[in-house]
């Protein structure tokens, strides 16, 4: 348990991704609200969600007592393996395994053997969480995951916590997992979430539109020629993001390697993420195309990357996608996780703001279309600006302010 000073925090709320442990984030006096966020370290999206109410809590609203909890890092090993690494490993490695079981869960009834044993394996795995919150007595809890939703759920049913718990559902899609009895209400993307909402008896006051929430540094980022500026690319050129750092469509060097001899005019980023290999790969390229390809690793600043970018080519993951909207950015996707990250693709090809590839040479061929095609690029990045809703954190924290 350790307390970080004021500029420490804002250091650190810059940042796109870093490990979560337990923060009290403000001094504060006894009569101050005390909002507690609780995330999973199940992909990076429900922590950075988390980050980023923190992130405007800190810069917006003194007047809150916050702390910030990755759940993952106070449950046991075991639990943590099977529940975080299992996830990774299954999503990546047997990804139509994991939609024929997220297509499953949303439709299992809630009183299904299966769904009870997962709770009890929950509820004794969470004690950890109930201590913490014990120690913290927040007035409000704000779940970035449906983990901890459903195990504080249970509780407040059960009476056994007494406080507010909101659900920030960090997809454009929604899984029946987010949807719990004793849950005071929900932060939803976009208006046809609520709808559905509605439909399974949440009550309209109770959910708020809010979007999905990003760091500050997505609202007061860099105009273009700035951001291009930082990265020593020309303004005028083209130019594509490569997002994700794994190994799927449009992380292949070769292809990469093409893209930049037939596409003369082009700069291409690649965000490798941790992925050493493919940094490696990339090296010989970028010496042959010093002018036209940077190489980003690990990086705080993934604002300025999209400043500088006309289309990033990316999973659809909620919080990435979100930050594309919110810098006006359209988007190519690929590699879709199936599951919820299927369902944000086909709500952002339903909006216009991306087009999709499933295989190499459609990628090809429809970034050509794009390439070829301003008007639309255009039409897609307008899209994307009205779409996007960039005080999505600051709506929230009024909300529970």
């Amino acid at each position: 348990m350790s307390t970080i000073t004021q500029r420490q925090a804002l250091q650190v709320f810059t940042q796109s991704d870093f490990p979560c442990p337990v923060h009290p984030l403000h001094h504060a006096s006894s009569d101050q609200k005390r909002l507690l966020l609780v995330s999973v370290s199940a992909g990076n999206g429900h922590v950075r969600a988390a980050q980023a109410i923190a992130a405007h809590a800190w810069r917006d609203f003194p007047q809150l007592r916050l702390q910030h909890i990755d759940m993952m890092q106070i449950v046991p090993t075991l639990f943590r393996k099977l529940y975080s690494d299992l996830y990774m490993k299954i999503a990546s490695g047997l990804p139509e395994a994991w939609g024929w079981l997220y297509r499953k869960t949303d439709r299992e009834p809630d009183h299904r053997l299966s769904g009870r044993l997962r709770r009890a394996i929950q509820r004794l795995c969470s004690q950890r969480l109930f201590e913490e919150i014990d120690r913290f007595k927040p007035n409000v809890i704000i779940c970035t995951h449906f983990l901890p939703a459903e195990v504080l759920a249970s509780a407040i049913t059960e009476k056994r916590l007494d406080c507010q718990v909101w659900v920030q559902v960090t997809d454009f899609d929604l899984h029946q997992m987010w949807l719990h009895p004793g849950i005071s209400g929900y932060f939803v993307a976009n208006e046809e979430l609520a709808f559905r909402l509605q439909c399974q008896g949440v009550p309209r006051k109770d959910i708020v539109v809010s979007g999905i929430p990003v760091m500050p540094v997505f609202t007061t980022r860099p105009d273009r020629p700035e951001a291009a500026a930082r990265l020593s690319l020309n303004p005028d050129c083209f130019t594509v993001l490569l997002m994700g750092g794994g190994a799927g469509i449009g992380m292949d060097p070769v292809w990469i390697t093409e893209l930049l001899e037939t596409e003369s005019q082009l700069q291409v980023i690649v965000m490798t993420g941790k992925n050493q290999a493919l940094r490696k790969a990339l090296v010989g390229v970028a010496h042959e195309y010093s002018n036209r390809l940077r190489i980003i690793g690990f990086t705080e600043d993934v604002a300025t990357l999209m400043m500088a970018a006309d289309l990033a080519i990316t999973k659809p993951g909620g919080l990435s996608t979100s930050e594309c909207l919110v810098c006006g950015l359209p988007m190519l996707l690929v590699n879709p996780i199936p599951g919820q990250e299927e369902r944000n693709a086909a709500f952002l090809l339903q909006e216009g703001v991306a087009v999709r590839a499933d295989d190499p040479l459609t990628l090809q061929f429809r970034l050509q279309k794009l390439l070829s095609d301003p008007a639309r690029l255009d039409s897609m990045r307008q899209r994307a600006i009205a779409l996007s809703k960039p005080e999505a954190a600051h709506q929230v924290l009024e909300r529970i302010a």
